[in-house]
């Protein structure tokens, strides 16, 4: 990859499609807002930022990730949200890393900056976008890939991943939208393999995108192979708030509800999606978006647009069109407003 355009096109994100005004189905996140008593903790901790974070506040929002997700605290750094945690991906020197796609951007685009070479895993539409570890070639030392993915809403065997697992390599899991699953079934954030890191964000569940919320867990040496380049005081002390709040078990007993609320919501917008002549729904989906194709799909979302609906282009993501979009799960009542557009779009209407 060499050219601007394509530079664009892999720092294009969803924020970029919702624009102030437009009813969103362009970014994955589920509350306009941080819940109430969140923002009353964050609130809270405003008076401590006269002073810089501690050691000690550092360990305790260590300490309540990794009972989280049953660990030590040494397994867990905490990021200034999980694309912080790609950023830092070149700090691990890797020689080949091969990307799974259609996926998230970021990392590939760190790594290219970085001048580390990278190649593209695309995952089989046919086959349901499933991984295939097979696939991914021998002499890779970095993968990197998301579960469930962005954008395909698919999510991935955890034994299946763990198949990518080698000495001398290292398997990143991008997980921002785990939580989202009821029980985090494939979930790899509680275990403890050689090489294997997972990256977790707080900003899908908590509505928290603007203050760059999340953490890495993995073997102390990986850690801090990957942290290495790090200033001090890399974590404000409202992410310190923030981790420690989310962690806790009343949050997590919130966060499962709302994942089981997600899934309610999306098999609703599903049924109705595909009953739309000339639309298709990539299945099976398990995240709070799903990936749509249509022909004629850039005029189609200039129509949305045009009817104050905002959706994801998907072209940005390689091994996808022009043709693709990427919508999230919304409640019912947002969700019949995007029916109605596409149907009107659709000329069905």
């Amino acid at each position: 990859m060499s050219s601007g355009h394509e530079q664009d096109l892999l720092r294009h994100h969803g924020d970029v499609d919702a624009e102030s005004g437009l009813l969103d189905f362009a970014v994955n996140v589920r509350l306009d807002r941080p819940p109430a008593w969140l923002r009353q903790r964050l609130a809270a901790a405003l008076d401590g930022l006269g002073r810089y974070p501690s050691a000690a506040d550092d360990l305790a929002a260590r300490a309540a990730a990794a009972a989280r997700h049953g660990r030590d605290a040494t397994e867990v750094l905490l990021l200034a949200g999980a694309a912080e945690g790609f950023a830092l991906l070149p700090s691990l020197r890797p020689r080949l890393a091969a990307l799974v796609h259609p996926s998230f951007t970021e990392p590939e685009l760190a790594l290219r900056n970085a001048g580390v070479e990278v190649t593209r895993v695309q995952l089989d539409p046919a086959d349901g976008y499933r991984l295939d570890a097979d696939a991914v070639p021998e002499q890779a030392d970095l993968v990197v890939l998301g579960n469930p993915t962005n954008p395909t809403s698919v999510l991935h065997p955890a034994a299946e991943i763990k198949r990518l697992l080698r000495p001398g390599r290292v398997v990143v899991v991008d997980e921002a939208f785990s939580d989202t699953v009821p029980g985090e079934p494939e979930s790899l954030a509680g275990c403890r393999e050689p090489g294997l890191l997972v990256l977790r964000s707080l900003t899908k569940m908590w509505g928290l995108p603007g203050l760059r919320a999340g953490y890495a867990l993995g073997a102390p040496d990986l850690l801090a192979e990957l942290g290495r380049t790090r200033p001090h005081w890399p974590i404000s002390s409202l992410v310190l708030e923030a981790v420690i709040a989310c962690c806790e078990p009343s949050a997590l007993a919130e966060s499962e509800r709302a994942a089981v609320e997600f899934e309610e919501h999306r098999a609703g917008l599903v049924a109705e999606l595909s009953a739309i002549p000339g639309l298709r729904v990539a299945l099976p989906a398990r995240a709070p978006f799903l990936l749509l194709r249509v022909d004629g799909g850039e005029q189609v979302r200039a129509e949305l647009r045009a009817r104050g609906v905002a959706v994801r282009r998907g072209d940005t993501f390689p091994g996808l069109g022009a043709d693709h979009l990427r919508v999230a799960v919304r409640d019912p009542e947002q969700n019949a407003l995007l029916i109605k557009a596409f149907h009107d779009v659709l000329g069905r209407g």
